[in-house]
């Protein structure tokens, strides 16, 4: 709930106070105390009326200039079902055609912002906390990572400066993610290179072999859905009354795995784990900022940006910045757009191959427990790939063919040279005797 407090001259007061009673809006006046020729009105609303309220007392004759002070309150006590009515009216969020206003969602993007020594800490810890995740195959304390991570202020910054037409927040938003990504690199490898120098993981783990961490060796279609649906709920949080602390864990989820796997490539000499690892990372970040954007354009925020351009557009030095920085991220999300739908392609047209062959009756006696895909080099448009197949089988079973098939069908496929290891789980079943 907020409550507008506003200084109204007596000539406009009974415009004023008649727009508000034809609203059906409760309100207060009082006596200004400093002497001058005006009253005080104040009015408790929802937060997502907040904007059009102030709008309907300027239609009404308020001078936009007016001392007006708009103030975060627990109850309204006086109020009754007016108030509830414009709860409904201005809904805090998608129920509504209004969200929370301009000047209060860039506040609480701004709250979400901790001090810089206190980001740079928790983004450090959260990498160091996501490595040993990652190194011991927990599920349980990489989402202890993703908790204190600090980057969900700085990652829906951009979106919600980009809608309210501000540029400085946008820049530090983007300067933030930097230091963040970072330094969470930095944690991360600090972390690794001592976990392997004080033996407490061996030196010659295979790292790609360890199941969490080949969770983010690539871009790949759940990744992505992972992060657009991170950045959506995160906007969606800012411009509702919900706490944004729970859409943060969605944020981190799909920015601190991808950086300690990026570490952890480092310090143990993979370097197709890292550029993986950081192609997923900057792929997530991207749409992670992206799918913010346009969920607040959803939500209603963009009317006053698109004035703003139209009412401001010149030709300058500055705009023409401004125009190149925007070039260079439209690239770069048509670039990264561009691979990760090559990788999704591949990887569902292996799923499918896989899962084809495995339904034949020679193998009946198997059963799949996953496919994972990954680059023997850099170049994920058109080099060699790795296929890893993981089956179930009983022990006595034995399918030599099994690999060179799914190596052919697959590369026919996908008309690219493919790789296909095979990891077999045994198992023995035993029955009690009949009779």
């Amino acid at each position: 709930m907020r409550q507008i407090r506003t200084r109204v001259p007596r000539d406009a007061r009974q415009a004023v106070t008649t727009a508000l009673t034809d609203a059906d809006i409760e309100y207060l006046v009082s006596e200004e105390a400093s002497g001058r020729d005006a009253v005080i009105v104040e009015i408790p609303v929802p937060g997502g009326g907040v904007d059009p309220i102030l709008e309907l007392l300027y239609d009404a004759g308020l001078d936009e200039d007016a001392y007006t002070v708009v103030s975060e309150v627990e109850t309204a006590g006086a109020t009754t079902q007016a108030v509830a009515d414009l709860e409904e009216r201005y809904v805090a969020g998608p129920k509504g055609e209004s969200g929370v206003s301009y000047s209060e969602i860039k506040a609480r993007a701004e709250d979400l912002e901790p001090g810089r020594a206190t980001y740079i800490a928790f983004a450090a810890l959260a990498a160091i906390v996501a490595v040993a995740g990652l190194l011991l195959d927990s599920a349980i304390v990489i989402v202890g990572a993703m908790v204190i991570a600090p980057f969900a202020g700085s990652s829906l910054s951009a979106a919600v400066g980009a809608v309210i037409d501000d540029r400085g927040m946008v820049i530090d938003s983007v300067g933030s993610q930097l230091l963040g990504l970072v330094v969470a690199y930095a944690g991360a490898v600090a972390m690794s290179l001592v976990l392997r120098e004080t033996f407490f993981v061996p030196a010659a783990l295979a790292i790609t072999r360890v199941q969490q961490v080949g969770t983010f060796l690539t871009p790949s279609l759940l990744a992505v859905v992972v992060a657009l649906a991170a950045g959506a709920a995160g906007a969606l949080a800012l411009a509702t009354d919900l706490p944004v602390s729970i859409a943060g864990v969605a944020v981190a989820a799909a920015i601190v795995p991808s950086a300690a796997t990026a570490g952890i490539g480092t310090v143990w000499g993979e370097p197709l784990v890292v550029a993986g690892a950081l192609a997923l990372l900057f792929m997530n970040v991207v749409f992670i900022n992206v799918s913010a954007f346009v969920a607040l354009v959803g939500l209603g925020y963009r009317d006053s940006v698109t004035r703003s351009v139209r009412e401001n557009l010149t030709v300058s030095a500055r705009t023409g910045a401004y125009a190149l920085l925007a070039v260079v991220f439209v690239v770069s999300l048509v670039g990264v757009s561009a691979v990760t739908a090559s990788y999704v392609g591949f990887e569902g047209t292996v799923n499918r191959e896989v899962q084809t062959t495995i339904d034949e009756p020679a193998y009946d006696g198997v059963e799949l427990v996953g496919v994972s895909t990954s680059f023997d080099t850099g170049d994920v448009l058109g080099d060699e790939t790795s296929v890893t197949v993981t089956l179930s089988r009983r022990s006595e079973s034995e399918y030599p063919e099994l690999a060179r098939t799914l190596q052919e069908r697959i590369s026919a496929a996908t008309d690219r040279p493919v790789t296909v290891q095979l990891r077999f789980l045994d198992y023995e079943s035993a029955s009690e005797p009949s009779g």
